[in-house]
């Protein structure tokens, strides 16, 4: 039950932006830049770490959407909640894991973290730039994360095959667009476009 009287009980992140629209504009359009935008991290390895953040913090609505989205992005089905159980034992490339344990401590523990840490990641290959993109995906995630469990979002993907069908037939996701469909970022301002 969301936590807010004026959600529904059911809360997806579209109501609580459209009950609260202050701010919400410039949110989609910094997610935009950080997940959809080129860079040196794939957008499906950018959804992953969206994924992850969020289940390590225990976001059902952010982990259930985002490891979605990975799978739309190239993120083969299932690597999300192995990542979450295991990264030694997970699925994906040996690179990628240095990354993943980074924006973990981050999440975690943040105090803790130290040059070691980043080295690893460089060493596997990733420049400061990857880094910089993943630093940015985990922070943003705990951002989201707070505001989707602290406004009470109770919306599950995973109680919902339609919604997560919807999504893996899309193919693509604009959060400029999902903020047009909102009322959040205006229709004609087309200079937002990436």
């Amino acid at each position: 039950m969301a936590l807010f009287p004026s959600l529904p009980a059911e809360a997806h992140l579209s109501d609580v932006l459209q009950r609260f629209p202050d701010n919400a504009g410039p949110l989609m359009i910094y997610l935009e830049g950080i997940l959809r935008a080129e860079g040196e991290l794939t957008i499906g390895e950018r959804e992953l770490i969206a994924s992850y953040v969020s289940g390590l913090n225990a976001c059902t609505f952010c982990y259930g959407s985002h490891r979605v989205y990975s799978e739309v992005f190239g993120i083969p089905r299932g690597v999300v909640d192995a990542v979450l159980k295991d990264i030694d034992t997970a699925d994906i490339a040996a690179r990628m894991k240095p990354i993943l344990k980074y924006v973990g401590k981050l999440t975690r523990l943040p105090s803790r973290l130290v040059q070691a840490d980043a080295d690893v990641v460089f060493a596997a290959g990733w420049s400061e730039a990857a880094l910089f993109e993943a630093v940015q995906v985990c922070a943003a995630f705990n951002m989201m994360n707070r505001i989707v469990e602290g406004a009470g979002v109770t919306f599950d993907y995973d109680k919902h095959d339609d919604v997560r069908r919807e999504l893996r037939n899309r193919r693509q996701h604009s959060y400029l667009d999902f903020g047009r469909r909102l009322g959040v970022i205006p229709p004609e301002d087309e200079s937002l476009d990436l």
